[in-house]
């Protein structure tokens, strides 16, 4: 669900609750209290949907760039931004000299603070990296 239409349907719940209740006089301020509870549930909600769909698209990528093997193990370099990742995983379909798409999950190493990305699947094979 992306954020647009989760603000879609955070606009449309508000509305439902406040056209569907008939307004008096002496009922306008419970009236408003009402509005202004509902208004702040539907905020806490979009901040929890924006938090989770935040860290959900950081934690997975799909990268497609070029292999290469070195003493470190499998190497990735990103044809986007030129970032190098270090492949761990399931790294069957992936071998040196070859351009592929792969979905990556971050994971944390025991015993550091550095990120690594396990592979998850290799979802393309383009062929050889040109030169």
């Amino acid at each position: 669900m992306t954020s647009r239409n989760v603000c879609r349907v955070a606009l449309i719940g508000l509305l439902c609750v406040a056209l569907s209740t008939p307004a008096n006089a002496d009922q306008l301020q419970s009236d408003a209290d009402r509005g202004l509870a509902a208004a702040i549930a539907v905020v806490a909600v979009l901040v929890v949907v924006t938090v989770v769909l935040i860290r959900q698209a950081s934690s997975h990528r799909t990268v497609t760039g070029c292999v290469v093997s070195n003493q470190d193990g499998i190497l990735m370099t990103s044809e986007k931004d030129k970032r190098v990742y270090r492949l761990s995983g399931d790294t069957s379909g992936a071998k040196p000299g070859e351009r592929l798409t792969v979905h990556l999950k971050k994971i944390k190493t025991k015993g550091s603070n550095t990120v690594a990305w396990e592979t998850t699947k290799v979802s393309k094979d383009f062929g050889a990296c040109p030169p």
